[in-house]
């Protein structure tokens, strides 16, 4: 894959670029999924196929405004993030 990827504890959580220029990904759980495609449908798809009904979500960057998808981003990470990474960054604390 030749898209910037945005990781944490060497998982991704979100990329540039995919499926192609304009677009992100963020993965995001099915729930938070539905939340976000039903509140912003001209910014979130799901993704195709079975990464998609996991959760996967496109964001058409055109569209969205940048609190949305810092939204977005952040719950991405905090559902890809150890647990004690996200305990962590609650508390206000750095590593």
């Amino acid at each position: 894959m030749d898209h910037p990827d945005f990781r944490v504890a060497g998982k991704i959580f979100a990329t540039l670029g995919y499926p192609e220029r304009g677009w992100a990904m963020v993965k995001l759980t099915p729930e938070q999924q539905h939340n976000f495609v039903e509140a912003y449908p001209a910014v979130f798809v799901p993704a195709a196929g079975a990464w998609g009904r996991r959760g996967a979500t496109t964001v058409c960057l055109k569209t969205a405004q940048k609190a949305t998808v810092r939204r977005a981003l952040v719950a991405a990470w905090r559902n890809t993030a150890p647990k004690r990474v996200v305990e962590r960054f609650d508390a206000g604390e750095s590593e």
